[in-house]
């Protein structure tokens, strides 16, 4: 509560842009404020259009890496997928794999154990993979660090073709082709996300193999087929929902309720979504944890085969497993979250001398602890990395605040780790035992040096000031069009001047944790909904006014659609 405000001021503008666009003013504001501030772009991003999507072609390496692939389809050689765990890795992978057997080859598929194998390319995995007959290996969502392991591959006569998107190393590995957005600077969409760039590679092997630039109706149904995977870990991955990612991830969820995919069919009725349109918040908070927690609390290979060769029977097992692992992934988090808070605040670790956190702890378990450090960066606004030790070697996740780049930061740290990667705003770690004090020392003296006090205090970024009368169901429905939101496209957060408190304010829930609230203004109500601020009710009792920092939403019961607010922060007269 009592957050700083900041709300920008009304576009002079935006009454025009409304008018020529054919949308609410407070919609044209919006647009503005995401910086969308021409005709031409505000209609790309309002109507997104699938003959936008950048031709395969300009994506490095992605034309050289198609040409290999076509020669082992066609050599009938033994073609191998080794994807990352999360779901940005599993789609991907499943994208490939679905695109190698329409190609008419039998590709097999690698997941490594996020405990015991952790993440990325090993040596190990690939010696047995190579012993085993692979002559193609290509990776998805990992691979580009992979210096060592690549020359273990060439070694044992296996071709490789390296896909990948996250930060470039300053040593490539040597590769048969390595397909990267980053390696080029002119490519447009540097955002691509590990699904995204599997598609963009689907694409132009299907182009290869059709020996065009336009694929045949059969690769065509493919493609589209496969938008709904990519929409998965494009939307799961936090990669800008802008350009090109926003393209593939609204066509990709108008495609999600339809599909033909028994994995994906399965997983959409476990969580109840049959035949409902299915948003970005549906990706984010129901599909993609459970497509999660098969690596998290258990081996993503289960992920993968959901996505790949499970038939009907075997899709519905496996959704109903990953529900079960998804709810102890839900718990286990909770638990270990509760532990490092309490490590947190008994240790100081979160004083104002410290303006990053490292905690640590033996037995945490692996999969939750990305989790876990999204939470503490929530709780004290700092960039906070969370390690578990087993054995002498902790594995750690860290996640970040908008004006510190983690995967920069580790760079400079990494004379105290065995291995680092990952992005500016989330990244992973191994450090030993050893280490761990002269890393946590390094890595908040960094913090430290690069932060200022403000970097660290919570705001809350509105889009404008509103009046209630404002709202209507139209105006609502508009906003909501604006999604699917995520990275760099957030909900709409909306701030009120002075409003009247109608009604008597009273705790909902479970657990009496949430605020359920009526407002009033020049004789427009609304209602209004505060998850866990059930605290603010003595003070809306005490004062009657205050403003509501909120995100509208549209309410259905018994078939009549409402206007309410979900109430994100409020304030009260001095």
């Amino acid at each position: 509560m009592a957050n700083d405000w900041t709300i920008p001021a009304a576009a002079p503008d935006r009454a025009d842009m409304a008018r020529r666009l054919g949308v609410p003013p407070l919609v044209a504001q919006l647009l503005i404020n995401r910086g969308l501030d021409s005709q031409a772009r505000a209609s790309a991003f309002l109507a997104p259009r699938m003959d936008d999507l950048y031709p395969p072609a300009r994506l490095p390496g992605a034309a050289g890496a198609a040409g290999v692939i076509v020669d082992a389809i066609r050599a009938g050689d033994q073609i191998v997928l080794y994807g990352d765990y999360d779901v940005d890795g599993t789609t991907g992978v499943a994208i490939l794999w679905h695109l190698l057997r329409l190609a008419g080859a039998e590709p097999r598929f690698y997941v490594p154990h996020r405990v015991t194998e952790g993440y990325g390319v090993n040596i190990a995995a690939v010696r047995d993979l190579a012993a085993d007959g692979a002559k193609l290996i290509i990776t998805v969502d990992c691979g580009v660090t992979a210096v060592q392991e690549a020359n273990v591959i060439r070694e044992a006569g296996v071709k490789l073709v390296i896909t990948d998107h996250h930060t470039l190393p300053p040593t490539l590995p040597v590769a048969d082709a390595i397909v990267h957005p980053g390696l080029d600077a002119a490519y447009e969409n540097q955002d691509l996300c590990g699904a995204g760039v599997a598609f963009k590679l689907a694409w132009a092997v299907a182009q290869c193999l059709c020996e065009a630039d336009r694929v045949s109706p059969e690769f065509r149904d493919f493609l589209v087929e496969m938008l709904p995977l990519a929409a998965l870990g494009t939307i799961a991955d936090v990669v800008p929902l802008t350009g090109e990612n926003r393209i593939i991830a609204t066509h990709g969820l108008r495609h999600l309720a339809r599909t033909r995919l028994p994995g994906l069919r399965a997983l959409i009725e476990s969580v109840g979504l049959s035949d409902a349109r299915i948003s970005g918040y549906d990706v984010g908070f129901k599909l993609a944890p459970r497509i999660n927690a098969a690596g998290r609390m258990g081996h993503a290979r289960l992920a993968v085969e959901l996505l790949t060769r499970a038939d009907e029977t075997r899709a519905r097992e496996i959704a109903l497993y990953l529900d079960e692992h998804n709810r102890s992934r839900q718990a286990t988090e909770r638990k270990t979250t509760k532990q490092a808070v309490a490590l947190i605040e008994q240790n100081n670790l979160a004083a104002d001398s410290r303006r990053a956190i490292v905690v640590a702890s033996e037995g945490w378990h692996t999969g939750v602890i990305g989790i876990v450090a999204s939470r503490i960066v929530s709780r004290y606004h700092r960039p906070a990395v969370v390690i578990t030790m087993t054995n002498g070697e902790g594995q750690g996740s860290a996640r970040s605040i908008d004006a510190f780049d983690l995967a920069g930061a580790l760079s400079d740290c990494e004379e105290e780790l065995i291995a680092h990667g990952g992005h500016p705003m989330a990244a992973g770690l191994r450090v030993s035992a050893d280490r761990l004090e002269p890393f946590t020392e390094r890595f908040v003296h960094i913090a430290n040096n690069r932060l200022t006090g403000s970097d660290l205090l919570p705001r809350l970024r509105l889009d404008a000031e509103v009046d209630l009368a404002e709202l209507t169901l139209p105006t609502a429905e508009a906003l909501d069009g604006l999604g699917p939101f995520g990275c760099h496209n957030p909900r709409p957060k909306l701030a009120t001047a002075w409003l009247d408190l109608v009604a008597e304010p009273r705790a909902v829930g479970k657990s009496q944790d949430h605020l359920q609230a009526s407002f009033a203004q020049n004789g427009v109500r609304l209602k209004a909904i505060g998850f866990g601020l059930a605290s603010a009710i003595e003070d809306l009792k005490q004062h009657r006014r205050c403003r509501v920092a909120f995100e509208p939403i549209i309410n259905e019961f018994n078939g009549r659609r409402t206007v309410e607010m979900q109430i994100s922060d409020l304030q009260f007269p001095v």
